[in-house]
This record gives structure tokens, sequence and C-alpha cells, in this order.
């Protein structure tokens, strides 16, 4: 197994994309200009090029503007931009001396792809987002754009190796450019490391579409033995009820009871994607809102407990994400990335790593700080309280359920013992009730 190649410093001015992809060691294909049919149905990673350097980015202001103009909710650093102010951000990334324009990967069809992202209109979700800033700059086609492409069965890892590739032979960036910046193709906004680029534009893409419930539906579940839901005497002459025709009076209908036996539920269908997000782990309360068009449930937090949250993801991003990058990047120069069991144990803790801060980034922004200042001596969000039961003492801090944890002694005011504690007082009883019966605490003291 031989490690990865990676190019020479400096070499951004002549390395096109054929090389960029021959410098991790893939094998190039094409080009084939742009929106034009690729020949390829395998999964891969593909990048697209200018025919020519251009000293200056060749944006065009009206397609600024009208991309601007379809996202309401778009800011750049927190604020509404004009469209000059977006046009100049987003020709901050661009290199002068590089003919690379954009980089990705696809575990399916290259060529499905490649014609997804040259029909996209920027700002929509589908049929695919990435790169949509390509679709900004003045006619494309008359660029000389083109695709390069190259088959592979790990195209995410390939594509970080030519990220990585385009990073060491990168020239130097216009004097404009955001500090902090990743060095990336100009329109790449993320790495498939999770890293994101820093331009400080948000709410690029329209808002998905609220999802409308399905109606509730009425189901009868039977006995064994009943398949068709009746016995052979109550089914009836087996006559068919057909709907009525145009003017005829409508067939009403008595609902039968129901057979000895059975048990008749009413539920809720849920839609595709709020069973999605309810597989998505911690976030997925505020995913399944917004699919349903319901804004996402307030968390409530102590100042203590954002504190925290602060302090985590801050760790997870500043100290730790860069660790587990390092060692993605050390384990692929081991060599075969298919068959690199080092490699993939670091790109799995990289997986886990930022599904947690994107959970924290969710809980953040539902954040509501309960202001402990009006305490009056009762229990509250935030309050430590120590209690009694069974002759033994216990001392818990009451927190909102995201930053719960018994064994730290947090304890959720969603529980049954903290939603009891609740507005109590010190010397109060209270008599808690759970599965194994009642349990009576007395509150000892409230801070």
């Amino acid at each position: 197994m031989s490690a990865i190649p990676t190019a020479k410093p400096g070499d951004t001015a002549t390395l096109g994309a054929a090389d960029l992809l021959r410098s991790t060691g893939l094998l190039a294909d094409g080009p084939v200009r742009w929106a034009a049919p690729l020949p390829s149905r395998k999964g891969g990673v593909y990048v697209v090029e200018l025919s020519a350097p251009r000293a200056q980015a060749p944006l065009e202001l009206t397609r600024v503007g009208k991309w601007l103009e379809r996202l309401p909710a778009l800011r750049m650093d927190g604020r509404r931009p004009t469209s000059r102010a977006l046009e100049a951000r987003l020709a901050s990334f661009w290199w002068p001396r590089s003919t690379i324009l954009y980089a990705g990967a696809t575990l399916r069809s290259i060529s499905g792809r490649a014609a997804a992202i040259a029909t996209h209109v920027p700002g929509d979700r589908q049929p695919h987002p990435d790169g949509q800033w390509l679709h900004l700059l003045r006619s494309i086609e008359a660029l000389g754009a083109r695709l390069w492409w190259a088959e592979t069965d790990a195209p995410e890892e390939y594509l970080d190796a030519v990220l990585d590739a385009f990073a060491g032979a990168s020239g130097p960036p216009l004097p404009e450019r955001p500090p902090g910046a990743l060095v990336l193709p100009w329109a790449n906004t993320r790495r498939p490391t999770g890293e994101r680029q820093v331009h400080g534009i948000t709410g690029s893409l329209l808002p998905e579409p609220p999802r409308a419930p399905e109606p509730e539906r009425r189901v009868v579940e039977i006995p064994p033995g009943d398949a068709d839901g009746a016995t052979r005497d109550e089914r009836g002459s087996g006559t068919t009820r057909r709907a009525p025709k145009p003017g005829a009076a409508p067939i009403v209908t008595t609902p039968r009871t129901p057979l000895k036996g059975a048990r008749v539920t009413t539920r809720a269908t849920t839609t595709s994607a709020g069973a999605a997000s309810r597989a998505g782990g911690t976030s997925s309360t505020s995913r399944a809102a917004a699919g349903r068009g319901v804004a996402p449930a307030p968390i409530e937090l102590s100042q203590a407990a954002l504190d925290r949250l602060h302090a985590e993801l801050d760790e997870l991003t500043r100290v730790k994400r860069p660790e587990v990058v390092a060692r993605i990047k050390a384990a692929r120069e081991h060599g075969d990335l298919k068959e690199n069991a080092e490699y993939h144990a670091a790109r799995e803790e990289q997986s886990f790593l930022e599904g947690r801060v994107q959970a924290l980034e969710d809980r953040l922004r539902r954040a509501v700080v309960i202001d402990q200042a009006a305490a009056t001596g009762r229990v509250m969000l935030g309050s430590t309280v120590t209690v009694e039961t069974g002759g033994d003492e216990l001392t818990y801090t009451i927190v909102g359920t995201a930053d719960a944890n018994i064994g730290a002694g947090r304890l959720s005011s969603a529980s049954p013992v903290g939603a009891a504690l609740l507005g109590a007082t010190a010397g109060q009883v209270v008599d808690v009730q759970t599965p194994r019966g009642a349990i009576r605490y007395r509150v000892v003291s409230v801070e």
C-alpha cells in the first residue's frame, strides 16, 4: 500500500484539475464542458475548473442580487447585506492564480451529481445545493468551465485528500480575504471532515416547506384467527359499496361495533421527516418541529448550564476537532483508505464529534435563560435543594432536561421528582408518585 502523495506548495498557478486528482493517486478522466453529459455512473470525486486563471472573480451583480432577493433570511455577519457588499464578500475568497473552482464527491453517480449541480438554482435545496456559488458567476459556460473526475469507492476520503493537495499548493490569497478562512477552492464552503468556511453568510438556502401532518386514522386491532376482521357469520353478504354517482344522495354508514376481544385505538401517523428526525439523535425535536412548520420548543437553562454548554462547544470546536482532523490526515498517509482501520476509526470519532457539535449548537439556539433573581426561597430551575427521604439526605440541582445528569446531582425539572419539587419551600413535605409507589420527600433547604 502506497501513501497518497501531495502537491508541493506554490504549484497552484500550474496545478489544474487533472493534476490535482493525480496528485492524490487517482486516475483522472475528462474533461467535459460544463453541463455536458458525463460518462460515469459510479461514485467518485469531480473537480470544476476554468480554462484559464482570472485575476478577479467574474461575479455578476444581477445574479447576486436575485439570490439575495429570493432569501429574506440571508444575513452576512448577522445583518442584511446589500448586493454589492455580498458580492464583495464572495469575491474575497477568489484565488487569482488558480483555475480550480470547486471539488466535490458522491457515493452514487458522478454523472447524476454533476447534472444536478449544473441545473441548480441558487437558494434552492434541490436538486443539490453544494457549489451554488458557481451560478453567481457570469455565464460559467462562456468562462470555459469544464469537469474532470475520478472514480473511487472512497469518495469522501479522497475528496479530503484533494482539498489537502489544493491547500498545499495554494498561492497567496486576496488581501481582503476574511481572517481565519479555510484554504478551499472558491465555491467550496465546507470540508468532508466537518470544518466550514468562515464566510459569515447564513440563510443562503430557502427554508424547508412545512409538511402538513397526515389525518388521524382509526386502527382496529383484532385477536389472532379473524384475519378478515369478522367471523364467517358476521361478514354479511359481501356486497361491495361503491362511491355514489355525481348528484346522487351520499351513502351514510354507521360504524360497526368492534368484535369481542378487539381493541380500538386512534393514532396520528407521522411524516417521514418526523420519523427520520427521531432517528437523528439529540436535536431531533427541533428538526421534527421544523418539518411540521412548528417553531422548535425552547429549552430552559440556568446561566450555569448555559456556560457549561458554551465551554463544551468551545472545547470541541477549538481543541477536539483539530485533533481529530490531524489524526485523520496522519492515518490517511498510511496507505489504502478502504482497508485502513486507523483511518476509519478516526473518521468514526469525527462523526460522533460533529454530531455532538450540532446537538450543542441546536440547544444553544433554543436556549432560554431562566432569571433566578426572583427566587423567594422556593425551588425553581437552577435551585440547589436538599431533601430527606427514608432517613437519607440527598442534594439536587434542578436543571432543564438538556442539562440533566443524575450522577452529577443535576435533576431534570421534567422528571417526577423534579416536577414535584418545583415551587416547594424549606420544611414542606412532597409526595412523589413513582412506578414503585408514592415516595415522601421533606425539603430540608433551598439555595
